[in-house]
């Protein structure tokens, strides 16, 4: 029995220790879950500051609900974003937190259709 429960505590602590991966992981696979999580940008892949969503921007460390939409705030009143650094223009990001997320953003201009 106290094997049992050291196991336990082993993965409820690598469960935290890995930020929840093992848990959300679990309820992505299961039948209740319908919406996958948005995939967090990398320096490969990084984030489109003028296309993003909330829950997109919200992916990126150390940026909350209440600073993401600070960020779709800007953007709609000055519209795109030419470089990177303009988000330092936004309320809540200075440069010690932007210098963390630089490399997971981009600012290509919106895909727009062609016919």
């Amino acid at each position: 029995m106290l094997r049992r429960h050291s196991l336990i505590g082993l993965a409820a602590m690598l469960a935290i220790v890995l930020g929840g991966s093992i848990l959300q992981a679990q309820e992505q696979t299961g039948p209740a879950s319908k919406k996958a999580a948005p995939a967090t940008p990398t320096a490969a892949a990084p984030l489109n500051l003028n296309t993003a969503s909330q829950p997109q921007l919200e992916t990126l460390p150390g940026i909350g609900p209440t600073v993401a939409a600070r960020i779709i705030e800007y953007r709609q009143k000055n519209g795109n974003f030419k470089k990177v650094e303009e988000l330092m223009n936004v309320k809540g990001i200075g440069e010690k937190a932007f210098l963390k997320i630089k490399a997971l953003l981009t600012v290509a201009p919106p895909k727009t259709s062609e016919k």
